[in-house]
C-alpha cells in the first residue's frame, strides 16, 4: 500500500497479519476477529471507541489492527481509513479529539498548500502520493473538511469563508443538522493518476 505515513514493516503486519516475529512486534491481532477488535476497542479512549464502532458498523471488519490502530482499505470512497487509539487535541472549530483518518487520491496544486494550511491543520496533503485526507473524531466531519478543502482548491472559497462555514456548519450539525456537505463527497474523487513523483534534480 501506498497511502500510509507508518513505516513499511508495521503497515505490511496490520494489513496482511504476516505471522511471526513481524506480527509480534507490531502488536498485531486478527482484523477478521469480530470479537477481538470489540475487546481491543472497549479498552480504548472514549473518542478512539465511537469512531471505531461506527467505522465498523459502516465498513465492517478493518483490514488490519494493532493494539493502537485499525485500517481499512479501499472502503466506500475512501482510498484508505486509518483509527489511532490515542487521540491528538484538536480545537477548531471546537475543543475535540483527532482520531480518524480517511484519505482520498487528490492532487493538490503546490501554491493552495499554505491555504489548505491556514485553513485546517488536520487537513493533510502528500504531495509525492498524491493523497488528501482529513483526521477528525467523526466521518461527517471529515467529509465536511475535505469539502472545503476541494471548495478552497478550486477557488470557490476563500480560507477564510471556509473556516466560518465549517464552524457554522458543524454547530448546526451538533445540533441535528445535516448539510450535504457531511454526508459524502461533493466532487468525484480520483482513484489514481494523483502521485506526482517530481523530477530529479540534475546534479
Amino acid at each position: 500500500m501506498r497511502v500510509f505515513s507508518i513505516t513499511g514493516a508495521v503497515l505490511a503486519a496490520l494489513l496482511w497479519a504476516v505471522p511471526g516475529s513481524a506480527q509480534e512486534e507490531t502488536g498485531a491481532i486478527s482484523a477478521t476477529d469480530k470479537s477481538a477488535v470489540e475487546g481491543m476497542l472497549a479498552d480504548w479512549p472514549e473518542a478512539s471507541r465511537k469512531a471505531g464502532e461506527a467505522t465498523m458498523q459502516s465498513y465492517g471488519q478493518p483490514d488490519g489492527a494493532t493494539s493502537g490502530m485499525l485500517v481499512w482499505k479501499d472502503a466506500g470512497p475512501w482510498k484508505a481509513i486509518m483509527l489511532t487509539r490515542e487521540p491528538v487535541d484538536h480545537q477548531f472549530p471546537m475543543p475535540h479529539k483527532d482520531v480518524l483518518e480517511q484519505v482520498i487520491d487528490y492532487q493538490v496544486p503546490p501554491e493552495k498548500f499554505d491555504d489548505l494550511a491556514r485553513y485546517d491543520g488536520s487537513v493533510i496533503v502528500e504531495r509525492t502520493k498524491g493523497t488528501m485526507s482529513a483526521r477528525c473524531d467523526k466521518e461527517a466531519m471529515n467529509y465536511l473538511a475535505l469539502n472545503l478543502a476541494n471548495d478552497i482548491v478550486t477557488g470557490k472559497r476563500s480560507v477564510e469563508d471556509a473556516r466560518a462555514f465549517y464552524a457554522k456548519t458543524a454547530k448546526a450539525f451538533k445540533g441535528g443538522e445535516k448539510h450535504p456537505y457531511t454526508q459524502q463527497l461533493q466532487f468525484k474523487a480520483a482513484r489514481s493518476g494523483t502521485a506526482d513523483p517530481d523530477k530529479p534534480a540534475g546534479m
